[in-house]
């Protein structure tokens, strides 16, 4: 007789809502084992038994090829007695105290769940809420743990007798899908115009297609929250679009029916197609082929932002010759994404022309993520949909609350060995986004009944944090800026030694009471030490500076102009006679580019000489906004990173030459001065060089002092591991520059992949810093 052995065993990870039981059920099957399987709150329990080989092939294929949505953590084997089960079952789920299990992301509608809704004999034949075990919504319906059908917004429809087989069927697919349903018995589509008059039809479905057709604005309830939806090729709609919503030139998201249809408008590598077509359904920046759709979907970009469906309702739209649908979050610019039914009828009726809306609630809204891939790699920029939550093991790590930043506001919560970093918040800048924010850290603290002792926020003296930490009764600690950026990405790459951390980015509250950006640090999860950075240049005005580059660029100018060796430089010609300005002012006046001279820069330079509202700042997004102005970028930023995105878009891809810089040793800092550049950068304006190439020059500039800068740290502090992190980095030329040249010089270089280099990566870094200096102190 063969040998019969007994073993429970238990699995961490996202195995919840994937469809982990079913595929357990039938393993056991085939390998003719018994015991049972349940969720709980830590993961799946298993207890199997049977012959020893069909056991240990169980086990080998539990972990060789799970389901393709799970994600396994830890698998844990305990042998225990045989207590000869009598057939394998499927037990209820059960809920534990101080459990961690993780809940998986909302995810694009399957292949399968394609077919049926395509099938004319099948039940669900366009039904536009057809889901399974492999697809559908998740975060975004889920009230607490473990997931079933009672604790989720599904709760209220009854299924169908036919829909219960299959939801109580192990063999099913649909087996414990929470959200299964069918026409039947499930939610439905609703048609309304903007004054809340039901329009009563047939077919929701084909008359919005018939409305989009006509030109007409919709606001579409997903997934996560609504969508304001046009057509694609209809410049007039999308005109119409950006005035109601009062966006004239932030890019506009597009859904395109298929990949073949994409390849029509855009440039796709074999990466890109990939990344496209995972069941997440990111927006992927994608580079444009020429001009074949209209000019104001992206005006002054070289990219488009394209999904592909991931819904069934999205798929039933491209039905009748629709081909590219405009689909952008449905907010008042720098408000979350209106998710609620009542919401939408009451904010959108003054920019949505219909409403097709649907009863299935959701619970947590969820926008669109959104990747690029640089360097052959994914890399998100916008975590979110299909992304997030975000579940990082750490060891070591208390019950701690990460506040995140100001801007691209993601938060992370801690508890048992696990970081759970949030879906996408938004600028915390208003009373809206901050509810939002107190809802999401409330729902992921109550489904995993964590109790932070500690919040780590960001040391910013007026940022919104601040008020927050003061009414919680809790140890609060402050976090740099650009320390929790560059730990951010060496949690994510798993580095633990000390590094050379490079942070390029807008703003960051400075330990010396100036706003850094562009930074040198040495640093380990605990401690860092600012060791090299950009020249101080005064924001005149201060943050209306980040709105305005021109007022940047004056301020550049000024500074690369205003020593006694450089105004010896320049000509007396066209010098100002008015006698209330002082030498410099004058001086520099000539060398202001035409661009600007309409804008007021006697009374700038003039805020800069006499420090008034001009707070000094070594920001590298801050020299990127100088540097547009004077290009030629005027007016104000409509949205974050216009002026860079604008400079980054005009650059000459062939471009080798550069500019010159010093390199100053100074009060045991080093100081990347950047004034020769600047004076060059005018000279080639004066000299009529084109726009595209002193931009190309500015941007291997750029390259050049950083790597030069992380050779000579190396040689003074013998560290070979460089770090890269901030928002700069989204910039495709500065990072494969950097990337790819401290590489040849043999460099270990480090960058962000899942967890954005933007501001919506710094949680991350708060949460293990402050973790650290908890346990250090």
């Amino acid at each position: 007789m063969k040998e019969v052995i007994r073993k429970y065993i238990t699995v961490k990870g996202v195995v919840q809502g994937v469809g982990f039981r079913p595929f357990v059920y039938k393993l056991a099957q085939d390998n003719n084992l018994n015991g049972w399987v349940n969720n709980s709150s830590r993961g799946v329990y298993i207890d199997i038994e049977g012959q020893k080989n069909n056991v240990l092939c169980f086990i080998q294929k539990l972990k060789d090829s799970p389901p393709s949505l799970s994600k396994i953590d830890e698998i844990s084997v305990e042998d225990r007695e045989n207590i000869y089960y009598k057939g394998f079952e499927i037990r209820d789920s059960k809920e534990e105290e101080n459990a961690i299990t993780y809940i998986s992301p909302d995810i694009g509608i399957c292949e399968d769940c394609l077919r049926d809704i395509m099938d004319s004999q099948n039940k669900r034949y366009r039904y536009a809420f057809t889901n399974c075990t492999n697809c559908g919504p998740r975060f975004s319906i889920i009230k607490k743990l473990p997931y079933d059908r009672v604790v989720t917004t599904m709760d209220e429809f009854q299924m169908c007798d036919a829909c219960y087989e299959e939801y109580t069927n192990p063999l099913n697919r649909r087996f414990h899908a929470q959200p299964n349903a069918c026409i039947e018995c499930g939610p439905k589509l609703e048609l309304i115009n903007n004054k809340g008059e039901r329009i009563y039809l047939g077919d929701e479905v084909k008359e919005t297609i018939k409305l989009i057709k006509e030109g007409k604005i919709i606001a579409i309830k997903g997934i996560g929250g609504f969508h304001l939806v046009c057509d694609g090729k209809n410049e007039e709609a999308i005109k119409l679009l950006r005035d109601r919503k009062n966006r004239p030139k932030k890019p506009l998201a597009l859904m395109i029916k298929d990949v073949e249809t994409v390849k029509n408008h855009c440039y796709l590598s074999e990466k890109e197609e990939s990344t496209l077509k995972d069941n997440k359904r990111s927006i992927v920046l994608l580079s444009k082929r020429e001009e074949n759709l209209p000019i104001n979907i992206a005006p002054n970009n070289k990219c488009f932002g394209v999904m592909l469906p991931y819904t069934p309702l999205h798929y039933l739209l491209f039905e009748y010759d629709i081909e590219v649908l405009v689909m952008t979050s449905a907010n008042a610019a720098g408000l979350p994404m209106i998710y609620r039914n009542s919401e939408a009828l009451d904010k959108l009726r003054n920019i949505a022309d219909y409403f097709l809306l649907h009863n299935r609630d959701i619970h947590m809204p969820v926008d669109d993520s959104i990747v690029k891939v640089i360097l052959n790699e994914e890399r998100v920029i916008r975590s979110s949909r299909g992304y997030a939550p975000i579940y990082i093991k750490q060891k070591g790590i208390r019950d701690i609350l990460a506040c995140g930043s100001q801007l691209k506001n993601t938060f992370a919560l801690s508890k048992n060995e696990n970081i759970i970093v949030s879906p996408y918040i938004g600028d915390m800048e208003n009373i809206e986004t901050y509810d939002n924010f107190e809802k999401n850290v409330e729902h992921i603290k109550c489904i995993y009944n964590i109790k932070p002792k500690i919040i780590a926020y960001d040391m910013h003296p007026s940022y919104w944090c601040r008020e927050y930490v003061e009414n919680q009764n809790t140890i609060n600690m402050e976090v740099q800026h650009h320390h929790a950026h560059i730990v951010s990405c060496m949690v994510e790459n798993n580095i633990k030694e000390k590094v050379i951390g490079i942070a390029y980015d807008g703003v960051g509250y400075g330990t010396d009471g100036t706003i850094w950006g562009g930074e040198f640090i040495i640093c380990d999860y605990k401690d860092f030490k600012r060791i090299a950075h950009l020249n101080y240049a005064q924001m005149p005005g201060g943050d209306t500076a980040t709105k305005e580059p021109w007022k940047m660029a004056v301020s550049y100018i000024y500074e690369a102009y205003k020593n006694s060796e450089s105004r010896a430089l320049i000509s007396n010609e066209d010098i100002l006679s008015t006698k209330n300005y002082v030498e410099d002012i004058n001086s520099i006046q000539k060398n202001i580019p035409k661009v600007l001279k309409d804008n007021n820069i006697k009374s700038i330079i003039t805020m800069i000489k006499n420090n008034i509202n001009s707070p000094k700042c070594s920001s590298m997004g801050r020299l990127f906004d100088a540097v547009s102005g004077m290009l030629g970028f005027l007016g104000k930023v409509t949205f974050e990173g216009e002026a860079a995105i604008f400079l980054e878009n005009i650059a000459d891809k062939n471009e080798q030459g550069s500019y010159d810089y010093e390199i100053i040793y100074q009060d045991k800092d080093y100081i990347i001065n950047t004034s020769k550049a600047i004076q060059e950068i005018i000279q080639d304006i004066n000299n009529g060089v084109g726009l595209d190439i002193i931009s190309k020059r500015f941007h291997n500039t750029v390259i050049d002092f950083t790597v030069k800068m992380c050779s000579i740290l190396r040689e003074a502090l013998n560290i070979n591991k460089v770090v890269l992190s901030g928002g700069v980095f989204q910039n495709e030329i500065i990072l494969k520059g950097v990337y790819e040249k401290l590489n040849y010089k043999d460099f270990e270089v480090y960058t962000h992949k899942s967890i954005p280099c933007n501001d919506s990566g710094i949680c991350l870094g708060q949460i293990v810093i402050a973790n650290s200096k908890f346990r250090e102190e």
